[in-house]
Parts: C-alpha cells; sequence; structure tokens
C-alpha cells in the first residue's frame, strides 16, 4: 500500500510553504525515502514501528 504520495505531491505543489506531515501506510524506510525526496520531511509513523516494518536502528541511520 504505502503512505498516498501521488496526494501528498500535488497538496506540496498546490502549497509549497507548508511543512506537510505524511500520516498512514508508511511501513517502511523506503516510504520515509520517497516521502522525503517529494520534500515531505515528517512522518506519523508509530504503528510502523510498533508492528516492527521499521526499527529505531533503521531510524536513525536513516536520520543520520
Amino acid at each position: 500500500f504505502g503512505p498516498n504520495l501521488e496526494l501528498y505531491i500535488r497538496i506540496m505543489e498546490e502549497y509549497p510553504q507548508i511543512n506537510l506531515i505524511a500520516s498512514g501506510g508508511i511501513g517502511s524506510i523506503d516510504d520515509l525515502k520517497k516521502l522525503s525526496v517529494n520534500r515531505i520531511y515528517a512522518a506519523v509513523i508509530g504503528k510502523a514501528i510498533y508492528d516492527k516494518k521499521i526499527s529505531l536502528e533503521e531510524l536513525i541511520q536513516f536520520a543520520g
């Protein structure tokens, strides 16, 4: 599934000055990379951590 990247891209095109927080569908570091490439630098990832789809070690390495 993944995040609704198309929607987020449209929002960022329309409102480039906002700091969008992605929520829902994020299940991997690859999802976070796709968001980041599209200038979306914040995401709610609690369930992905809880479900062990993303580890804290992966997050630290990604953010590094």
